[in-house]
């Protein structure tokens, strides 16, 4: 297939395509066979759904109504791209066929739009404004799926996880502060099955991009009174940083957008974490370790390093940033040490530069995830220990999953699926009948 966030290949048969997918997800839910048939994008997404214990006969949960809803939307960035979105979209969305959908960041609907029939329809399944359609409490579905890989994608009648959802198919787009980089949400359409289709997916990305282009005009991101704006909107001056969940480092300054190889990502993820600066023999340490210190390969990796940043970011002698930083591992500890550790998971986007083994980069990002697990196990919250799970440093973590199963209620569908994935890990570490509620070599 020439574009893999597409559901269908030109001259499918739909509904072939939604037997054959039906089949696998039905085999995936009952026997745990593995998804063969089914794209990537897809198959990923039900592992992520079962490993955040949903129920596919569940309906996501209604977070926000009444004046906290309007409360929330009149103050969110998107409500100012919002007369955009009507204008590309409503079309489609009073048409009598087809939804028009924006979420924030978590995945919550801020406003759901389109003909009444179709409206009470999607009421069935909870597609209304405030509720939560990330993939930890909706499965698979455009929206949260967008979110989960960053990225434009098409979901088909039964790529969706949960059941009551498989009538329907979806296409959405993420957006991002054009500032900072921040996701801010999700734009989508929702209709039938003839949504199947690149002019869907090429609809929704184009609208994304325009309301990204609308953000970083003159008067895109101006901040109304009394509302909360992005963190960094009114600071140009800052240096947005993205590190969590991915090999290079992201970087946003001043409308660049720079991304660094790995080695220049250890470097600048290094200097974050030191604002008054590193020696080149400290920098050494961290980046190669004891037995690898090499001056001058070091001094020529600063060196490239300033020209990409340029000289007004960088400084030497001792090597600092400059210029204010944001970034987002610091964001995460940031929240943890004023106890909002729901915030902090929700900014949580994975492990720190994963594939790294600088010393200093290793022992951060230990340090990182090892604040993150342990307020979440601390707190005992069973939203929170589920959501934990679901990312890829907490999907093998006993600890948790014992601590799940014992924190959702008796009769909890979650309940016995927890219980039964601490039991396999257990077996796997050989802890079979031990007491311990610590993952091997914590």
């Amino acid at each position: 297939m020439a574009d893999p966030w597409l559901a269908l290949e030109f001259g499918a048969d739909p509904r072939e395509r939604i037997a054959q997918v039906g089949a696998a997800h039905e085999a995936f839910l009952t026997e745990a066979a593995d998804p063969g048939r089914v794209r990537d994008v897809v198959a990923n997404s039900w592992r992520r759904s079962v490993g955040a214990l949903l129920d596919p006969e569940a309906t996501p949960p209604v977070e926000l109504t009444g004046a906290d809803l309007e409360d929330y939307r009149a103050g969110h960035p998107l409500a100012r791209v919002l007369p955009l979105f009507r204008d590309l979209l409503g079309g489609i969305a009073t048409d009598g066929a087809h939804l028009m959908a924006v979420c924030d960041a978590y995945g919550r609907l801020l406003w759901v739009e389109g003909h009444p029939g179709v409206l009470r329809r999607a009421e069935g399944m909870n597609f209304v404004p405030g509720a939560r359609w990330d993939e930890t409490h909706a499965g698979t579905n455009a929206p949260g799926t967008a979110l989960a890989v960053d990225h434009s994608v098409q979901i088909f009648a039964t790529e969706h996880f949960s059941r009551p959802v498989q009538r329907w198919t979806c296409a959405a787009a993420p957006i991002h502060d054009p500032l900072t980089g921040r996701l801010l949400g999700a734009v989508d359409i929702t209709g039938g099955d003839h949504l199947a289709n690149p002019q869907s997916l090429a609809l929704v990305r184009a609208t994304a991009r325009a309301a990204e282009a609308w953000l970083a005009g003159p008067s895109g991101l101006a901040v109304p009174k009394g509302t909360a704006g992005p963190a960094v909107a009114d600071q140009p001056d800052v240096v947005a940083v993205t590190a969590l969940g991915r090999d290079e480092v992201e970087l946003r300054y001043a409308g660049r957008r720079v991304r660094l190889g790995r080695r220049h990502s250890e470097l600048l993820v290094l200097l974050v974490q030191h604002p008054d600066g590193r020696t080149g023999e400290q920098l050494g340490l961290d980046l190669y370790g004891d037995d690898r210190l090499h001056p001058v390969t070091l001094r020529a990796e600063m060196s490239r390093l300033r020209r990409i940043l340029g000289p007004e970011l960088l400084d030497s002698r001792p090597y600092r940033l400059r210029p204010t930083v944001r970034a987002d591992f610091r964001t995460v500890t940031e929240l943890l040490e004023r106890g909002q550790v729901a915030g902090a998971l929700d900014a949580y986007r994975g492990s720190l530069l994963p594939a790294s083994d600088a010393p200093g980069v290793v022992r951060l990002r230990r340090l990182v995830d090892g604040q993150v697990r342990a307020a979440v196990l601390a707190g005992g919250d069973p939203a929170l220990l589920a959501a934990w799970t679901a990312t890829p440093a907490g999907a093998d973590d006993l600890a948790a999953w014992q601590a799940l199963a014992r924190a959702l209620p008796p009769g909890a569908p979650r309940r016995p699926l927890a219980a039964a994935r601490a039991r396999q890990l257990a077996e796997e570490y050989g802890l079979t009948g031990a007491t311990s509620l610590q993952r091997p070599g914590n």
